[in-house]
C-alpha cells in the first residue's frame, strides 16, 4: 500500500477515514482523462451543462442526512446547524441562472463589411484546491461556474475533509456529468505541484494558507498557467457611534465565534467607537459565556471543537501571548475545554496592533476588541495588516459607510452585515489574502479566457 492520507476527527481524534494517494503517473493520466473529455463537454449545449450541474448540486441535497454528521466527524461543525446545502445550493442556483448573459458574445460592431465580435472561450482544465472549513461551498464556488463554462474539473480536497470530493464527485456522476469531465483527486503535496508544473492544467484555484497559495505560484512560474487564490485573512469590524448596538454585537460576535471562528471571512478584530465601547464589550461578553462547547454530533453543542489540535495550539498560543503583553481576557475557561482541539471561546481587550492575535490570521474563535475616536482612526487601524478579503462596517449612514469602505483595503465592504457570500457579487481579496474573484460574472470572466473574432465579409 502507498501513502495514505488520514482525516484525524477532532471529536476523539481516532482516523475517521483514509485514502490512498495516487502515484505521480497516476496522477497525470487523469490529466490527461480530464483534458481528452474537455473538447465533448464544451460542445455540449451550455443548457444541458447547467442542467447537469443542477442536478449533480440536488443530488448533494439529497444526501445532506447523511453529510451533515460526516462533517462533524471531519472538521468539528455542530450537527445543529444543518450543514452547507443552503449555500452550496444558492451560489450554484446563481451561477447557473446568469450563466448565458454572463458567457454571450459581446458584440463589437457590425456592417456590410465586417463582423466583430468577442467569444468567452473555456481554459480547459480546471484545478481546484479545497479548504476543509466550508468544504462543500468553497468547492462550488469553482466547481459549479467551472464546468458550465465548459471547462473539465479536477478537484482536490483537503485532507481534513477527504471524503467531501469523493462525494461531489459521486453525485455529479450519478446525475449524468462524465467521470471524466468531473474527477475527484488524492494527492500528495509534490504530486499536486508535479501536475501544475507540468502544464496538466490550464487554470488553478486554490483556498487556502498563504504559504500554499505561494507553492502554488511557484509550481505555476513559467508556465502561464492562471492561478487564482483567496488565501489569508484578518476580518475586521468597525462599530460607529450611530450603529444598532445589539444588532452589531450579534453579528459582529456570531461572526467571529461561528464553526469555531474557522470562517474565511470571519471577523477577527473590532473596533468600536469610545461612545459604545463599553456596552460592546460587556453584551458581547454575555452572548459568549452564554454559549455550549462540546461534542459537535449533540444538538445542544453550539460551538464544536477546532478541526484540528494544531490549529487549536495555535489561537491558545496567540491569546497567550497577548495576555502576557497586558491583553484582558474575558470568558474564564469552559470545563469542556481539554487543551486540545476543544477550545474556549474568547473575547480580549486592551489589545493593540503590537499582539499576534491583532496581526496575524487566528482562525479560531477568539476576537480582539478596541477602543476608536473617529473614523480616520479606525481606517488607519484596519487597514494595519497584511490581508484584506471583507470589512463590516456599522452605521446608520450609507453614504458614510461607502466613505469609509472606499478607504479600507479590502475585497469586500459590508454595512450592518457580516460572514456572508453574496453570489451575485465577486468574492476577491487584495494583499496577501490573494488575487482574482470567485462567483458573480465576473467568476465566469475568470474561468474563460476572450477570443476576438474580427470578420471581413468582403474583399473588393
Amino acid at each position: 500500500m502507498g501513502q495514505m492520507l488520514r482525516c484525524i476527527s477532532p471529536i476523539d481524534g481516532s482516523v475517521f477515514a483514509e485514502r490512498e494517494v495516487l502515484s505521480r503517473d497516476a496522477a497525470f493520466e487523469v490529466a490527461a482523462r480530464s483534458r481528452a473529455a474537455q473538447r465533448n463537454w464544451m460542445a455540449r449545449p451550455l443548457q444541458e451543462r447547467v442542467d447537469l450541474v443542477m442536478a449533480g448540486v440536488a443530488a448533494i441535497g439529497a444526501m445532506n442526512d447523511e453529510i451533515v454528521p460526516e462533517l462533524a466527524h471531519m472538521m468539528g461543525r455542530p450537527v445543529r446547524y444543518g450543514g452547507e446545502f443552503g449555500g452550496f445550493n444558492e451560489r450554484a442556483s446563481h451561477m447557473a441562472e446568469i450563466a448565458e448573459a454572463s458567457l454571450a458574445d459581446i458584440a463589437v460592431g457590425e456592417d456590410e463589411t465586417f463582423k466583430r465580435y468577442i467569444k468567452r472561450i473555456p481554459h480547459g482544465v480546471v484545478f481546484v484546491v479545497a479548504p476543509w472549513n466550508y468544504p462543500y461551498m468553497t468547492a462550488i464556488n469553482t466547481v459549479a461556474p467551472a464546468l458550465i463554462a465548459g471547462n473539465t474539473v479536477v478537484l482536490k480536497h483537503a485532507t481534513q475533509t477527504l471524503l467531501v470530493g469523493e462525494r461531489m464527485a459521486q453525485a455529479f456522476h450519478a446525475a449524468g456529468v462524465p467521470e471524466d469531465a468531473f474527477q475527484n483527486v488524492f494527492l500528495p503535496h509534490d504530486v499536486a505541484n508535479d501536475l501544475i508544473a507540468g502544464n496538466a492544467f490550464d487554470f488553478v484555484n486554490f483556498t487556502g494558507s498563504v504559504g500554499g497559495g505561494q507553492a502554488m505560484e511557484r509550481a505555476a512560474a513559467g508556465t502561464f498557467t492562471g492561478v487564482g487564490t483567496e488565501l489569508g485573512g484578518k476580518d475586521p469590524g468597525y462599530v460607529m457611534e450611530n450603529a444598532d448596538l445589539d444588532a452589531a454585537v450579534d453579528t459582529l460576535i456570531d461572526g467571529a465565534m461561528f464553526n469555531s471562528g474557522q470562517c474565511c471571512c470571519g471577523i477577527e478584530r473590532i473596533y468600536v467607537h469610545e461612545n459604545l465601547y463599553d456596552d460592546f464589550v460587556t453584551r458581547a461578553g454575555a452572548i459568549v459565556k452564554g454559549y455550549k462547547l462540546g461534542n459537535p454530533l449533540d444538538s445542544n453543542t453550539t460551538i464544536g471543537p477546532m478541526a484540528n489540535v494544531r490549529f487549536a495550539d495555535e489561537v491558545r498560543a496567540q491569546i497567550s501571548e497577548a495576555i502576557a503583553a497586558g491583553a484582558v481576557a474575558h470568558i474564564e475557561t469552559f470545563p469542556e475545554d481539554d487543551g486540545g482541539a476543544y477550545l474556549t471561546p474568547q473575547i480580549l481587550t486592551n489589545v493593540t496592533h503590537d499582539m499576534r492575535v491583532m496581526r496575524d490570521e487566528s482562525f479560531g474563535p477568539v476576537v480582539g476588541i478596541m477602543k476608536v475616536a473617529s473614523d480616520e482612526e479606525a481606517i488607519a487601524l484596519m487597514n494595519d495588516s497584511e490581508f484584506g478579503l471583507t470589512a463590516s462596517l456599522w452605521t446608520s449612514d450609507v453614504d458614510r459607510a461607502a466613505y469609509v469602505g472606499d478607504a479600507i483595503e479590502t475585497g469586500t465592504v459590508f454595512m450592518n452585515r457580516a460572514d456572508y457570500l453574496d453570489p451575485g457579487l465577486c468574492w476577491t481579496g487584495c494583499k496577501n489574502t490573494g488575487r482574482g474573484g470567485g462567483l458573480s460574472a465576473i467568476g465566469y470572466h475568470n474561468l474563460t479566457r476572450p477570443k476576438s473574432y474580427h470578420l471581413k465579409k468582403v474583399t473588393s
